[in-house]
């Protein structure tokens, strides 16, 4: 037996190969009656009334066909498994349509292909899906503004190169973090407008010449528009790209996040302490506290990342056209990554909602900090009337002699700063221990750094309204669009129920 003969004995001679059913339609089906057989209807639905509207279809045809979608046993379909009777779940489905509607149930796929039709479908399942991970960021939003409202005077450590920097406040650090959550909002966003508009009408990549409307297909399904290029609408795939590169940017600044609090959470630190429904213990040493849901969240994170990666690489260096690289095997790698954003960071939300801070260590720790000596050398520029950059040296030296003699912050006093300018400038600077006092105290490092997105409280709770109302305005306009989705779907079955009925039936509308 030669080779081809052997492997057609057990992959079978017709289409499909048994392990091309295995390795790609199979898995495909699964994913598609899960997640695709929805959307697929709901464009069935739509094209069915353009094409009635269109003068292309007879109303009692559109009838008969609906009859056929309407009579899809779905809870059969989800349960069904790939047998490799139909190529694909569009056969199927289609071919059941038509067991109900008959011969002009094949009048359904008039003026379109599946290239157009699967890439609506795509589009459909993924702005649904990234809506989701906007409703998950925007809560997780609003549970860190009632922590930044909490910690909005907890004097703490601020650190560059993760060397000690200067006093600040918790809430500023978390602040920071908002805004950058702001900005994974707003990619988005701009993600979602990307994707939420219509290819069909494209059908293969040429349009068609049967005299269809778009646009009526479109605000059906609830695109705001059509993609304006038909071989856009089929070869386009940087829609794809936008989602996946939001998605990981959205994941690595919330991996850098976790990291600071896993660190902050340590023995060594003891900044925070994670509530006692998320952390787990060792199976053999008694005293352990482990954070592990922050690692959970991290290693999520990194997982998130990967998926959103995987999409890119799949996207680099294929032909721009139709194309199955950007189909069946790409697309859930986008799901997954955008329901890891909601798994995420609702599990952030609850994590970070229940932190608690050890306030009066981290207040001790800044206080014993040459963290201060910013403020001592402005100063010293102020009330000695010296330059800055001699002032910075003065200071610089302050912290020298200090250190040298095994003292703290708290230790600097006026006869310090005046040995210390002796050495700079040759003269003391005779300033009150009352200045030099303030100069080093934490609190005072704060109050006066009032300035807009600095820490001092004042400007920290103005900070807060200003976001909230942003926040109050993103959460609306979520609302709004889900509800319009929402509304779209409503309205294609009631224009399509209108169908089919006597004059009887209608006679009271």
């Amino acid at each position: 037996m030669n080779i081809k003969d052997s492997i057609f004995e057990n992959e079978g001679r017709e289409f499909p190969g048994a392990t091309y059913s295995e390795v790609v339609l199979a898995p495909a089906y699964e994913h598609a009656k899960q997640t695709l057989l929805e959307p697929m209807l709901a464009v069935h639905k739509a094209h069915l009334i353009m094409l009635v509207e269109q003068g292309l279809l007879e109303e009692n045809g559109a009838s008969q066909i609906l009859a056929g979608i309407s009579a899809l046993d779905k809870e059969a379909l989800l349960n069904s498994t790939y047998d490799g009777q139909y190529e694909d779940l569009f056969f199927l489905v289609e071919s059941k349509i038509m067991n109900v509607a008959g011969e002009i149930g094949g009048s359904l796929h008039l003026a379109r292909s599946r290239n157009d039709m699967g890439v609506a479908i795509y589009r459909m399942v993924l702005r649904d899906k990234i809506l989701l991970a906007t409703r998950a960021l925007l809560s997780f939003q609003e549970t860190l503004l009632r922590v930044i409202e909490n910690y909005k005077e907890t004097i703490v450590l601020g650190h560059t190169h993760t060397q000690q920097a200067q006093p600040m406040t918790f809430s500023h650090y978390l602040l920071g973090m908002y805004d950058v959550v702001d900005r994974d909002l707003k990619r988005l966003k701009a993600a979602y407008d990307t994707c939420n508009v219509s290819p069909l009408g494209a059908a293969a990549l040429t349009t068609t010449g049967f005299p269809i409307d778009r646009k009526t297909v479109a605000e059906l399904l609830g695109f705001p528009k059509i993609i304006k290029s038909a071989y856009d609408s089929i070869g386009g795939a940087d829609y794809l790209g936008e989602i996946a590169t939001a998605i990981q940017l959205t994941f690595i600044n919330l991996g850098r996040f976790s990291q600071d609090l896993l660190l902050w959470s340590s023995q060594e630190f003891s900044a925070i302490r994670v509530a006692d429904p998320y952390v787990q213990k060792s199976s053999i040493m008694p005293q352990k506290r482990n954070p592990v849901s922050l690692e959970h969240i991290r290693a999520l994170s990194s997982s998130g990342i990967g998926n959103a990666q995987t999409v890119l690489q799949m996207l680099h260096n294929t032909p721009y056209g139709d194309i199955n690289d950007t189909e069946d095997d790409l697309q859930p790698y986008l799901w997954k990554g955008l329901h890891l954003i909601d798994q995420v960071f609702r599990l952030a939300k609850v994590v970070v909602g229940t932190l608690e801070v050890n306030e009066a260590l981290l207040k001790r720790r800044a206080q014993e900090s040459f963290a201060t000596i910013t403020e001592l050398a402005d100063t010293l520029f102020r009330k000695a009337n010296i330059p800055f950059r001699t002032s910075h040296s003065i200071a610089s030296q302050v912290v020298k002699i200090a250190l040298a003699r095994g003292l703290n912050a708290t230790h600097v006093t006026s006869v310090l700063v005046d040995e210390a300018a002796k050495t700079v400038v040759g003269f003391p600077l005779n300033l009150s221990d009352g200045i030099i006092r303030t100069a080093m105290d934490p609190e005072h490092f704060v109050k006066i750094r009032s300035l807009p997105g600095g820490p001092a409280p004042e400007e920290m709770q103005r900070a807060i309204v200003e976001r909230e109302a942003g926040l109050h305005h993103h959460v609306s306009l979520l609302h709004t669009e889900v509800n319009r989705l929402k509304v779209c779907m409503e309205k294609l079955d009631q224009l399509t129920s209108q169908w089919g009925k006597t004059d009887e039936d209608t006679s009271g509308l």
